[in-house]
């Protein structure tokens, strides 16, 4: 954090910048540069008036306090804690396929300090096959009920409207969909009338082949122009981008190089102007890193790619170590206050 005046307020004021990397999409490459904050308007000065345009609309949402979705619990680092009700997600597929262990994992979860328990029916782990819309409908409802009913914020982890709607019904209060709305063309206007917050988040093509192959031609901007593209999608069909946040989807479609170069550069994904949500959790490219680890090992890496996102700006984890984590963002808190 600076002291005022050093640099350029980020998100409101609470941070700084004393420079800012700017990129571009050139007729046959991709160009970037660094400028210091105190040359920033002197530079764009020389810019074409459409890219400058372009700049300005970004450093404004960049500077702002970025939009916060009614419903959503106080402005501070948010822990999502998950609740898988399938057979076969990656870190813990089966443990929880039964209603009675996940309303018991997810009151566990709150009871170590998630802020919000999103509940899932559906794998969307890499090479994961489709669940039809009643078998995921009659995984999640009891589940979300139960966990509603218990008191805190329910969220719903799918694709698909009817399975939203379905979980709205029954109590949850928040849409985490891994499609970003693209998925079921009916889920865009039924997440957007529903009023919630929704998280939008980055991935390519379907779970059963997004890991085979996947090309960018830079992953960081691909994925940010998605997103931006999605929010606009949004705002199209009539609705108030104040309800959104994002997530770049890491591990959604990407190499670990795809993984790390939108890991290290998170601060960008602040200039869409909504809060951002990051998913790291147990994630594959921790074991690539680490030494190939299995799932349940890879605590210490998932916490040490949480906290610097947080430091990149992240309102949001969706983690599955609810309790380590919520010690390592209260300790965080305490050394940045």
């Amino acid at each position: 954090m600076f002291a005022a005046g050093v640099g350029m307020p980020v998100g409101g004021g609470g941070a700084a910048c004393t420079a800012v990397e700017i990129w571009r999409r050139g007729p046959s490459a991709i160009e970037s540069l660094v400028v210091s904050s105190a040359e920033l308007s002197a530079w764009s000065e020389g810019l074409e008036p459409p890219v400058r345009e372009q700049l300005e609309a970004l450093l404004l949402r960049l500077k702002k306090t970025p939009s916060w979705p009614a419903g959503l619990p106080d402005r501070r680092p948010l822990i999502m804690g998950v609740v898988n009700v399938t057979p076969d997600s990656f870190s813990d597929g089966g443990l929880f396929l039964a209603p009675e262990a996940a309303i018991a994992h997810g009151l566990r979860l709150r009871d170590e300090g998630a802020d919000i328990v999103d509940v899932g029916g559906e794998s969307t782990r890499p090479g994961a096959e489709p669940v039809a819309i009643e078998q995921e409908i009659r995984r999640v409802v009891p589940v979300i009920e139960a966990l509603a009913a218990a008191g805190g914020m329910v969220s719903i982890d799918t694709r698909k409207a009817a399975v939203m709607r379905a979980a709205l019904d029954a109590g949850a209060r928040l849409i985490n969909d891994v499609s970003a709305l693209r998925h079921d063309p009916e889920s865009l206007a039924m997440a957007g009338a529903s009023g919630l917050p929704v998280i939008l988040m980055h991935s390519r093509g379907e779970p059963a082949t997004m890991q085979q192959h996947p090309v960018y031609e830079r992953a960081v901007l691909d994925v940010f122009d998605h997103l931006e593209a999605r929010i606009g999608a949004w705002r199209a069909a009539g609705f108030d981008p104040a309800q959104l946040m994002v997530d770049p989807g890491i591990g959604f479609g990407k190499t670990v190089e795809h993984n790390l170069d939108i890991l290290r550069r998170l601060s960008l994904y602040l200039s869409l102007g909504v809060p951002l949500a990051l998913g790291v959790s147990r994630k594959s490219f921790i074991a690539r890193l680490a030494g190939e680890v299995p799932a349940p090992e890879r605590v210490p890496g998932s916490l040490a790619a949480a906290l610097y996102g947080l430091a990149q700006g992240v309102a949001i984890l969706r983690v599955h170590d609810v309790a380590a984590t919520r010690q390592a963002v209260t300790i965080w808190q305490a050394l940045c206050a």
